[in-house]
This record gives C-alpha cells, structure tokens and sequence, in this order.
C-alpha cells in the first residue's frame, strides 16, 4: 500500500519586512515570539524560523542577546525544528547577521544565495500612516541593496558549518540557483540542499505559476536528487503559490513574515492561522504533513541536542 508524501510546512513568524504599524498581530515581544512559533508547531508547522524584533518599536535586532529569551522557550514547549536567519535586515552588515546562528547553533539557518536589489517602498500605499520613524525610513527607501556577495555567503558557511547547523537556501532568482550549484561543486555545502525559493518580492523573481516552474526546472536540472525543493510566496501570492508546489512534490512556507494576509482583506490574526490554512490545501491533495522528527530525517538534520540553547 502507498504511503502519502510528507510535506514539511516551515513558518516564518515575524521576520524583518513587515512592520509593527501593518498589522497588530505581528509578533514583537519575546514573549509574543514565543507564543507564535509555539503556536505555529501546534498547528502543524515541522520548522520555525526565528528573527528578533526591539520589544519597544518592533524595529528588527539581530543580537544573539534578542533571540535567547525566546529559544529557549520555544525549546521547553515544542519539538519543532529552529530555523535562525542569517539574513537579518538588507540593511545590516554580513557580522551582525551571522551572530545569533554562531551563538546558538541551531539545526538549521536561512541563508540568501545572492545580492539583489530589495524593493519594500510600494507597501507605503497599503500603509501610508506608519507609526514609527523607522518604520517610515525603512520602508520608503528605494537603494537597499541586499548584499550577498560570494565573500559573504562563503563567511556563513564555514562560521556555521563546523556547528553542524545546516542551511535553508533561499533562492530569490534562477542566477540564485547557479551561485548554490557554485558552492556545492566547491564542497563548501552538501547534499541534501534545503532549498527554498521566493516569489513576488520585489527585485527577485516574479510569482507567475510560470516563475514556479522555471525555478523548479532549473534546480532539478542543477542538482537532481539532492535537494529538497520548498516555496515562499511573498503576500497575496502565499497560499496560490504554496498549493501549485505541493501538487508539483514541494515543502511549504507560510508566516506573518511572509504575508501578513490570511485572504483578500482579511489580516491573519496569528502564524497558527496560516498554517492551519495551508495544511488544509495540503490534506486537501491527500498529502500528509512532516512532524519535525520526519523532518529532520528528510533535512538530515544534527537534532535538537545538539543545538546551544
């Protein structure tokens, strides 16, 4: 008898895009950090990634001081896998990005495969009236370069890689793809490839069904067997996006960081809500969601004993 594919659902719960005045829902807190990710895996999530936010104006803080109070809670509460991002903001420094991962030494770390250019300003028409200065700052500039030369990529992975974390490989272009297929030729990175690719921000690819599918070619053609494919989809194309790739064998990626929408006009009033919806588009294909011990065995991932928190 067929056994039904298991599809590991990650849940990026605040991130570093969206701003505390776009939605009230967003977490901040360490606390409110805590309570999402916990609630996300509750709700069917096998891997949380973890930014931190300034608890006071929710502005994105990248000390490995900012993620303690929450890693360690979620730890207590959930078997979930902890992914800590390496990206950080595009406006920080490679050094401040790559700590809390060096610190704390998870299972699994995000990295951005390639510099681009980093286009958040058409948000300000959906939300002209931004609470903080920052928020205004932050949003409305239009020269964020998000720097990820090969200097900097190859930083992280031997800062890391002797932890024994592994990468989520975020892959916002097909010229992504070829810079992954680079470092894995070079021996700096090995199989199997955690691969994430995103869609809809701007100054990466598109989120057009043909997008998907051209990335999807064009990493079946780099690497074959040795990777494991997931999706993100920036706002309204989250779950549109999410669907098409788990009928085409993908993994998925939802959260607030991602999209703060749960429908048209509709805010998602939690990271659980998210992954409810989309576990239902995915039981909906006769498909099973991944626990995090089934993820872990996919990923081959070091486990959460061996993590430092």
């Amino acid at each position: 008898m067929a056994h039904p594919r298991k599809v590991i659902i990650t849940c990026a719960v605040t991130g570093a895009i969206h701003t505390p005045s776009m939605s009230e829902y967003l977490p901040v807190s360490a606390s409110e950090i805590a309570d999402a990710a916990i609630g996300a895996a509750q709700a069917g999530a096998a891997v949380v990634h973890l930014h931190a936010r300034d608890p006071e104006d929710g502005r994105p803080d990248q000390s490995p001081e900012a993620f303690a109070p929450f890693l360690g809670v979620i730890k207590q509460a959930s078997d979930c896998v902890v992914n800590i991002t390496t990206g950080g903001a595009p406006t920080m420094t490679i050094e401040e990005r790559v700590r809390p991962a060096a610190a704390h030494r998870p299972e699994v770390a995000s990295l951005n495969m390639g510099s681009m250019n980093f286009g958040l300003f058409p948000m300000l028409k959906r939300f002209p009236d931004l609470k903080h200065q920052w928020e205004r700052d932050y949003i409305s500039n239009k020269n964020i370069i998000f720097n990820n030369s090969f200097g900097q990529i190859e930083h992280i992975l031997t800062t890391l890689g002797p932890l024994g974390t592994r990468f989520e490989f975020e892959c916002y272009d097909t010229a992504h793809l070829y810079n992954l297929k680079y470092f894995l030729d070079a021996g700096l990175v090995k199989a199997p490839l955690f691969i994430q690719t995103v869609f809809g921000l701007m100054g990466g690819i598109g989120a057009h069904p043909e997008d998907v599918m051209h990335m999807k070619r064009t990493a079946d053609r780099l690497f074959g067997d040795q990777y494991r494919w997931s999706v993100l989809g920036a706002g309204k194309n989250q779950l549109p996006i999410a669907a098409m790739a788990a009928a085409m064998g993908g993994n998925v990626r939802v959260g607030l960081e991602d999209s703060l929408w749960l429908g048209p006009g509709q805010l998602a009033k939690s990271n659980a809500a998210q992954v409810t919806k989309v576990r239902q588009i995915i039981e909906g294909l006769g498909l099973e969601i991944a626990t995090p011990d089934e993820a872990r065995e996919i990923l081959e991932l070091k486990g959460a004993d061996q993590v430092g928190f």
